[in-house]
């Protein structure tokens, strides 16, 4: 008789987090990059505004003070002092460790798709104690969700209404958080399918997202 072919193993299921203000409060930290960049270039920068905005990439933010010429230079320079000076103030956000935690005990993978530098946001996890299997970074929006598509990332976790476009692009569970610039009622009118207060809520509703539906 023929041999009945082996199962094969179904994929891990992948979970993807945006960084800022989902996982880490990276205000104190930008603040004072930006605040140093400021002192160096002699060019006006508001860095309270600037930590309320957080999400879009950094040379939009930096159009803002810099002429067009000066951006490559000054993207540089910001990217050099915020290793100096970013890593130390940042902390994680409430429920970080944990929703990484619930991921992984549910026999997924993480995904960290941010639009920070890529090896800056390599080192921001590092030093906070978190692992991401999977990192993309220098990515907004739709791009995030290419990324999302291409790890097969089922779900996706941001507090910016870009994470909410980016999950709706790549056909991802869009979780928003409540934890950055947009409260709940602006994530669902978004396309959000759900927005928790923080990610202390993230465990119980991954749960419920996996169990098997009742007949």
């Amino acid at each position: 008789m023929p041999s009945t072919p082996a199962a094969v193993p179904a994929a891990p299921f992948t979970v993807g987090f945006d960084l800022d203000m989902t996982l880490l409060d990276t205000r104190p930290g930008i603040r004072a990059t930006y605040l140093a960049l400021s002192a160096e270039t002699g060019t006006y920068i508001d860095s309270d505004l600037v930590v309320t905005r957080l999400g879009p990439p950094l040379l939009d933010e930096l159009r803002n003070w810099f002429a067009a010429d000066r951006l490559p230079e000054v993207a540089a320079r910001y990217r050099a002092l915020y290793r100096e000076l970013a890593l130390a103030p940042t902390v994680a956000l409430p429920g970080a460790h944990a929703a990484v935690e619930a991921v992984r005990a549910a026999g997924g993978r993480v995904a960290v798709i941010t639009g920070k530098y890529e090896p800056n946001a390599l080192l921001h996890l590092e030093h906070a104690g978190l692992h991401a299997d999977v990192l993309v970074g220098d990515l907004w929006a739709e791009g995030k969700g290419d990324a999302l598509r291409e790890h097969g990332a089922g779900v996706y976790v941001g507090d910016h209404l870009g994470d909410i476009r980016g999950a709706r692009r790549a056909g991802a569970v869009a979780v928003g958080v409540a934890t950055g610039p947009y409260g709940a009622d602006e994530l669902l009118a978004a396309g959000a399918d759900v927005v928790l207060a923080d990610l202390t809520e993230f465990p119980a509703w991954l749960a419920g997202h996996l169990a098997p539906a009742e007949v």
